[in-house]
This record gives structure tokens, sequence and C-alpha cells, in this order.
């Protein structure tokens, strides 16, 4: 959304000249002269304010025209964690078992508090819930591989059985004795040039890699969860973590194809199409009607462009190559101004050799 309120411009502007970095992830600037967006701390020099315009979206700032300052990398940095909430993630990872609380934080320098509104905010659960998430997740591995209840409950910062499985049955929907034929997808957020996103995997492969702010991303996680016959739960495995560095790899320009594994539920038309798009080379594109043809079925373009629009896993499964038979952009569930970055960003890089 585009601020236009004069008052709420004028505090936004002074953020801006101030470098004031609470409002990171509160506003964009677009700055009229250059054509870039940029972040509150920007370290370049400051525009007058007739130059300026606010947004409050990255995908507000990229349907205006404006493309990523380099300097500040607006879409990156605003929704990195700030220097203590990283602190805080580091701790939970190195001792996943352990239930690190307030005074712990206090103690190694940290605000509780500061770390609790960040995580409401970019996670939509609290820190403590996060952490919970995590030690239920490692219970859950143990037990797949022969742990006993009362070992994983205690390992895992418990100290009853019945907190243990009273949690445990919330989060997954089943006690610790009956999760014998009960999957998890774990899913974990990551920033990229065009914003956030939620990437999730089972142990099979990744499921699901899409923006964070895509319509109908809730009724996508209901979906997953019911085809796979599994609950989601915050965490990563070897399979997230290679994602987030091919991804990097990707948008440093510096990878044309995936090689991390995938779980891709659908129909069998379904995984046609979404096969069929590995087809489409890095650095072009294909039409709906090109698209159906291909998989021999030149009368199925409207359930190709369908199936299009069902994929889950975006970039991976580059659904954004395709475009329509005029040449115009059509739909994508990130958005248009997404789509026409990806296809600009690999067209750049199309003819570069590594």
């Amino acid at each position: 959304m585009q601020i236009t309120n004069r008052s709420e411009i004028q505090k936004y502007y002074t953020a801006l000249l101030e470098r004031d970095s609470n409002f990171i992830g509160t506003f964009f600037v677009g700055v009229k002269t250059t054509g870039v967006f940029c972040i509150p701390t920007c370290r370049a020099r400051k525009p007058k304010l007739e130059n300026v315009e606010f947004f409050t979206e990255v995908k507000d700032v990229l349907r205006n025209g404006y493309r990523p300052c380099k300097i500040c990398k607006p879409t990156q940095n605003a929704y990195q964690p700030p220097a203590d909430v990283s602190q805080a993630l580091n701790m939970v990872k190195s001792k996943p078992k352990e239930k690190i609380n307030d005074y712990q934080l206090r103690k190694s320098g940290m605000s509780p508090e500061k770390i609790r509104r960040w995580f409401k905010q970019h996670y939509g659960i609290t820190f403590q819930a996060y952490q919970r998430m995590l030690r239920i997740n490692t219970a859950f591995q143990e037990l797949q591989n022969g742990n006993k209840v009362i070992d994983s409950a205690y390992e895992s910062g418990y100290e009853s059985l019945s907190g243990f499985n009273y949690t445990f049955k919330k989060m997954l929907g089943n006690s610790p004795n009956q999760i014998k034929n009960k999957n998890i997808i774990l899913i974990t957020r990551l920033t990229t040039p065009l914003g956030p996103m939620y990437a999730c995997a089972t142990n099979k492969g990744i499921c699901l890699l899409e923006f964070t702010d895509r319509r109908m991303l809730e009724t996508e996680f209901h979906d997953l969860q019911n085809k796979l016959n599994a609950t989601i739960i915050a965490g990563e495995n070897e399979h997230l973590i290679k994602l987030k560095k091919e991804l990097a790899e990707y948008f440093d320009g510096a990878r044309k194809e995936f090689t991390v594994q995938l779980q891709t539920p659908g129909s069998d038309f379904q995984q046609l199409v979404w096969n069929g798009l590995h087809n489409i080379e890095y650095g072009k594109t294909s039409s709906y009607q090109q698209q159906a043809e291909s998989l021999k079925k030149p009368n199925a373009v409207r359930a190709v462009a369908s199936a299009n629009g069902q994929n889950r896993i975006s970039i991976v499964i580059p659904c954004h190559r395709v475009i329509g038979k005029n040449g115009n952009l059509t739909g994508y569930g990130g958005g248009l101004e997404r789509k026409k970055w990806l296809l600009e960003h690999e067209k750049k890089f199309s003819n570069v050799n590594y």
C-alpha cells in the first residue's frame, strides 16, 4: 500500500533522514529521481521530500516500477532478523533440546520483549512457541528412530511426561505412542531479493516454496498437510539447507538449474505439467498453448494453466517462464511484478557460462 497520509509521510521521512533502524520492515521508500527503493537505514545520499514515495509492501514498490537499491538491498535486509534475534536463534539451534528463558536472554544482553515482538510479526508465533516446535520436532525424529518416550520427554526439557504428551499431541495431532504413520512437514522462513518466502520440506524433499504474501497461502498449507498426512512444524533438514544455498546462487546469477530433491503431491496430470515446466530453458519463455502442445494435449490449455497455478514450489519449478500466447505476462501467485523481475533476471544471466 502506498502511504498518502501527510503526517505519516513526514514521520517516515524523518526516520529516513535519521536512518532509524526501528523502522526497518515498516516502510520502503521509492526515490523518483533514481527509480530505486530503499529501507530507512540506507547509506545513500538522502533525497528531497518531494522526490520520494513511501510504501508498506515490496510488491507495491515493484508494481510502481522501482528496483531494489544495490547499497541497502531492501528486499533482503528489511526482513533479516536484527542482531539480538539472530543471536537468540543461534542459541536455540545450537541447543535444540534446551528451553531458552527470558533470564538467559537478558544475561546474554538481549531483550526478550524485542525478540517476542519480532517473532510475532515475522513468524506469527512467539519465541517460546518457536522453541517448543523445535523441541517437539527433535523428539519426533528420535521417537521415529526408536527412542523411548520418557527419554525424549526429559531430554527435551519437559519436567513431566504428561506435559510432554500434551504438547506433542497438540502440535502433531497424535500422542508420542501413535506417531508411526504420522509425518511432519518442516517449515522455515528465508529472505530473497524479492521479499521473504516460506519453504517446507519432508524427509523426501521440498514440498513448498512461496512468497509470504501470496494469497490463499493458508489454504495451501492446509491442503499440503492433508495430502501428505502430516503436520507443519518449524524446523530445518538437509533439503531446506540445500534449497537456501541453491536459491542464493540462483539470485546471484550463478545457478541456472536446481538439484534439490522435491516432493510434489498432485494428480497425474498435474505431475505431467509440473515436470514439463523443467523443460523450459533458463532465460526463455513458453506460452500455455506451447506447453499444452509439448504435452501432446493441444486442447488442454485451460487445464495446463490451472495446473501451473497450483504449483506450490515457486522458482524451482519455473512456472514464471510461462506467459500468454500474445507475449503478455499472465497470472503468477507471487505477483506479476515478481514474475517480470525473474524473467529479466534470467535473461540477464542466460548467456553467462560458469
